[in-house]
């Protein structure tokens, strides 16, 4: 049975929820028409955006509303203490349970609790909630027997579980039992006007509070509230409007004043990865920074084969080589430029500025520089495996070929100078 305007709007009275959009309607209209049910409810929505005023109205609208009404934050509970906040635990059942006590699920019997932040629950402790919720059982940590619970359950999250159950961090058995009926409460920038009227209301109650004039916005104001993404939502929107309340000198707040107290949006991702990230493309972000370390390992391979080629070069064609590979400098320079929003100056292709006056462009002069580097960089990594080698020795003698002493000395695992003695191959 539909729920009629007028039902709504009373809803939305009685429980302080301004708002009139669309979306806000149809979840307002949802949660009414289930609360006279016993079934299982997933709230799903952004951090701030009001999702506990949701399990609020069902268990108001339901035949337990004279039951008890507990709200728990399953993500602000420990995990080795949640089970026994949730289903209770008998004496000495581990240490510190100096007395038998009982758990959310027996206290509410009869009432309704709020799950929120389900996403974050222990596996172990879903395996238990779904017991709940299949046969209305449950048992006492340290106990084996099962006790009956008659409890309806409303959860919430601002994660998305089906991505969790696809990374095994959820139970999918769990979410479909919970998913009964779901409800989907619209973040602030899906509601439109909606924000202007949630500020004009919160510049009222603060008004109040502190004995102030209630602020206002100018036209343009409210042009630029109306555009901002407002990230904490319902929350981050009340917090503003106190501020303003309580430092603006002036109480009709103008564009530039507004946007003094907005906090800014911008991306610090690398330019590279602006536009995709900001909706012009379906990759996810860690996507795009895979794509990006993979360029990056391609490119390395690639200057490696370089040096080696400059190396072993015996016809005097560095120029020529450098010369054929100048577009993967180009490449590199382009990416660290996007990446750093700075000037990349990678020493082997762009040397500073210097008395010599170089101008940043590949020089073929720098190539004897490049190979004697690369040269030096050999015989000391070669010169560090030999004195390495060296110290390893004389610690086995000093302490009698007895491992764990020689680890000792050398300030090293008693594996990892397993590992060592193998590699260099130290006879004992």
């Amino acid at each position: 049975m539909a729920v009629r305007d007028e039902e709504i709007q009373s809803i939305k009275q009685r429980f302080g929820i301004v708002g009139s959009s669309p979306s806000l309607n149809h979840a307002i209209q949802v949660a009414s028409q289930v609360a006279p049910t016993d079934m299982s409810v997933l709230i799903t929505g952004e951090s701030g955006s009001g999702k506990e005023s949701f399990s609020k109205i069902i268990h108001s609208l339901s035949h337990r509303k004279h039951g008890q009404f507990i709200a728990i934050n399953c993500g602000a509970i420990p995990e080795g203490t949640i089970d026994s906040e949730l289903f209770g635990h008998e004496k000495g059942s581990f240490t510190g349970a100096h007395e038998a006590r009982k758990g959310y699920f027996e206290v509410t019997n009869g009432g309704t609790i709020f799950l929120d932040e389900i996403g974050e629950m222990p596996m172990s402790t879903q395996a238990r909630l779904l017991r709940v919720l299949e046969y209305g059982e449950f048992i006492k940590v340290g106990s084996s027997k099962v006790q009956k619970g008659d409890v309806r359950v409303i959860a919430a999250t601002n994660v998305n579980l089906l991505e969790a159950v696809e990374n095994k961090k959820f139970r999918e058995d769990l979410y479909y039992r919970l998913n009964t009926v779901p409800i989907y409460v619209p973040a602030l920038r899906e509601r439109g006007e909606d924000v202007d009227l949630l500020f004009r209301k919160f510049a009222a109650d603060f008004s109040e509070k502190y004995r102030v004039t209630p602020i206002k916005l100018t036209p343009e104001a409210k042009i630029v509230l109306l555009k901002f993404r407002f990230p904490g939502n319902i929350r981050q929107l009340k917090n503003l409007v106190e501020q303003m309340s309580v430092l603006e000198m002036e109480r009709e707040v103008t564009a530039e004043r507004l946007a003094t107290y907005l906090p800014q949006n911008e991306s610090r991702l690398p330019a590279l990865l602006r536009s995709q990230v900001n909706g012009e493309s379906s990759f996810s972000e860690r996507d795009i920074l895979y794509k990006v370390l993979f360029d990056m390992k391609k490119d390395m391979s690639e200057l490696k084969k370089l040096v080696f080629r400059l190396l072993d070069d015996s016809e005097g064609s560095k120029n020529e080589i450098l010369r054929d590979h100048q577009n993967l400098f180009e490449d590199m320079d382009q990416e660290v430029e996007e990446i750093t929003d700075e000037p990349s100056t990678p020493y082997l292709i762009q040397p500073s500025q210097s008395s010599s006056g170089h101008s940043g462009k590949y020089d073929p002069n720098r190539i004897e520089d490049i190979t004697h580097e690369a040269e030096e960089t050999e015989n000391e990594s070669l010169s560090l495996e030999k004195k390495e080698k060296e110290m390893i020795i004389r610690a086995l003698l000093k302490n009698n070929n007895k491992r764990k002493y020689a680890a000792q000395d050398l300030g090293i695992s008693e594996r990892t100078l397993y590992r060592k003695i193998k590699q260099y191959e130290i006879e004992e």
